[in-house]
């Protein structure tokens, strides 16, 4: 009976875990009310502990756990242990750590929307306004697009990582206390490197939130013009924005609110990406015709992001990450997966609608005319004519 210690372990973390998302998904609506407000807390605070190192605590803890395993497993052949009692009690600490993860973070995926928390109205929107929006989000990108820095060959310089990375919550700032979206106001923590960046780079990973340790880490790799896109998405994370179509709206509205120009033109390139594939997946014609209309530095520079990840991700290894990420959201109550990563353009353009289009409109009145008939409803006066 010894021998299933290990497994019934295992079993009973699994079960809580169960319970815990049951009850996320159950009672939503109380989860919304308290659990975001107590683990942005608990973010803030773990940010701030393993902010004294510069890399990930995470990744260490990582290697650790994994030299440990491999350890163990010498010594079980060694010392001759039961491998069915090994591989449960490994099995104990894989579910051991995932319960803890629920704890600490994941039911922030059963928690309300973004959209619900900004009071931004989410519905079906037509072509039409597919394409009005795209065309602003190109118009703004083309802007922007000639007063970030460059390099002598033309190609977007945005600095060292680090400094980057310490102008990335200016943009959460403006929104949580100039617009007042109290949703945004977590750790601004700056993020970290992520280590082992080119075996990340392989798989298509831009970056990593660890709940366990309040960790946001981007991968340095990936070309300048996404990443402030990226610090702000992984931020979002950590300030209780699970879902990855919600972080990635997240990471436009703090981009786009940043006083650097080099973030307002990554947050307006990456939504005019996101919009423009929207856009060519269902009006091909259109989707040209948006292009042709993108500058030539536009054009350089989202080439260069395409091409960069096109060179350096493993088909291999892209497939086992994005497997492996699929499965994850899907099991923590994200059912679009990897999808959801693009349903950021529903919120993209009805966010156009709402704020950009809808403001635009006036309606000219004419002047109130007391003597005007046409103005003045007469019906029941007596005398009236």
């Amino acid at each position: 009976m010894r021998y299933w210690f290990g497994y019934l372990t295992a079993a009973i973390f699994a079960a809580i875990t169960w319970v815990l998302m049951s009850f996320g998904q159950r009672f939503s609506t109380l989860v919304d009310m308290i659990y975001p407000y107590v683990i942005r807390t608990l973010q803030g605070m773990l940010a701030e502990w393993t902010a004294a190192v510069a890399f990930p605590v995470w990744q260490t803890l990582a290697v650790a756990l994994g030299v440990l395993i491999l350890a163990s497993l010498v010594l079980m052949l060694i010392l001759r242990w039961n491998p069915i009692q090994w591989a449960g009690w490994v099995l104990a600490v894989f579910s051991g750590l995932y319960m803890l993860s629920t704890m600490m973070w994941g039911l922030n995926y059963y928690a309300g929307t973004l959209a619900d928390d900004m009071r931004l109205e989410v519905s079906t929107y037509n072509l039409a306004e597919l394409t009005e929006a795209t065309v602003y989000y190109r118009d703004q990108a083309n802007a922007l697009a000639a007063q970030v820095g460059r390099d002598a060959a033309g190609n977007a310089d945005f600095g060292d990582f680090e400094t980057l990375a310490k102008q990335a919550g200016d943009g959460f700032h403006t929104l949580t206390y100039t617009y007042h979206y109290p949703i945004f106001a977590g750790s601004v923590v700056p993020v970290k490197e992520l280590g082992w960046a080119d075996l990340y780079t392989s798989m298509g990973v831009t970056g990593v939130t660890f709940g366990m340790t309040g960790e946001s880490a981007v991968n340095p790799n990936v070309p300048d013009v996404g990443l402030p896109f990226a610090m702000a998405h992984e931020m979002a994370h950590r300030m209780c924005i699970a879902p990855e179509r919600d972080a990635n709206f997240a990471a436009f509205l703090a981009c786009t609110a940043n006083s650097d120009a080099r973030f307002r033109y990554s947050g307006y390139l990456m939504a005019f990406r996101y919009c423009y594939t929207a856009l060519s997946s269902v009006d091909a014609r259109g989707a040209a015709a948006v292009n042709q209309e993108v500058s030539q530095q536009l054009r350089s520079d989202m080439a260069a992001y395409t091409a960069f990840f096109d060179s350096r991700v493993s088909t291999t290894a892209s497939n086992l990450a994005s497997s492996v990420n699929d499965t994850y959201l899907k099991l923590s109550g994200e059912e679009g997966g990897m999808d959801s990563y693009a349903e950021v353009c529903d919120l993209l353009v009805n966010w156009h609608i709402q704020t950009v289009v809808l403001p635009s409109i006036t309606v000219e009145e004419s002047p109130f005319d007391p003597y005007d008939e046409t103005q003045v409803d007469l019906s029941g006066i007596v005398n009236a004519r």
